[in-house]
């Protein structure tokens, strides 16, 4: 029942035609992603949209859910039926929509440069649920210019709630962020922080106190503070631990 209520994520993107050309650019990539595996704390996956499988699945267990890498697998989409909440399985359902109508109209030679990012529930097997953050990019296009193969990298969300759909362009300051109720992407340049901003921001990614930060630039601790208040209202955020985790999952640090 809940794969024909969410078809929309089974057939926006499904590829029918893969050439013998399209073949030719995979070339053991599949190591490449199992190396990076190796180097970060988040989850990596790969869907293949000609197959509707994941390919490939990391050992990370924020996504698994409880289930092990070959359970994972063997669901492949019908994963997101079984571990998402039911809500969230239709945000998806217009997020993977609105995206997709979105990278149709992107130019072909630029595709590749764009990835979206947005934040759901993962339901593991005791039950609980966890706000996790959620980012793909294209891997391969077919000859026809439509997304073969994405890699998808998942760590816990920096948000309170789910949503917060927004597509970046690799090397541009530009964001388009989607109102779901209208189905619009509007755009907005990413938030930018002064060098000094920057500087307190990794001091405090280095384990150090306001007192630290303060003697280490040479300033007061009150003058921290208030550095530290303008990136949370640059940022929309609350508290330190949501500031870092903002800008690293938006390059900004």
């Amino acid at each position: 029942m809940k794969a024909d209520q969410h078809r929309g994520l089974l057939t926006k993107n499904k590829i029918d035609n893969i050439t013998s050309q399209d073949i030719l650019q995979l070339d053991n990539y599949l190591e490449a992603i199992s190396a990076f595996e190796k180097l970060t704390y988040q989850s990596l996956y790969v869907i293949d949209y000609a197959e509707m499988k994941f390919e490939y699945v990391s050992s990370n267990p924020l996504f698994l859910c409880g289930h092990s890498v070959a359970e994972v697998m063997a669901l492949g989409y019908e994963f997101y039926m079984n571990n998402v909440p039911e809500n969230d399985l239709h945000l998806l359902n217009l997020i993977n929509e609105s995206g997709f109508d979105f990278f149709e109209k992107i130019p072909l030679k630029e595709k590749k440069l764009y990835s979206i990012t947005y934040d759901f529930h993962l339901l593991n097997k005791g039950g609980k649920t966890t706000l996790i953050n959620h980012k793909l990019t294209p891997l391969f296009l077919n000859a026809a210019g439509k997304m073969w193969k994405a890699v998808c990298v998942v760590s816990i969300s920096s948000s309170k709630t789910e949503g917060n759909a927004a597509i970046h362009k690799h090397g541009s300051d530009q964001i388009w962020k989607l109102d779901v109720a209208k189905q619009v992407w509007s755009k907005q340049l990413k938030p930018k922080l002064s060098d000094r901003e920057i500087e307190v921001l990794r001091l405090y990614a280095q384990g150090l106190t306001i007192n630290q930060i303060a003697d280490k630039i040479f300033v007061s601790p009150d003058t921290i503070k208030y550095y530290r208040r303008k990136i949370f209202e640059n940022f929309g955020v609350g508290n330190i631990v949501e500031a870092l985790s903002y800008a690293v999952n938006n390059k900004i640090i």
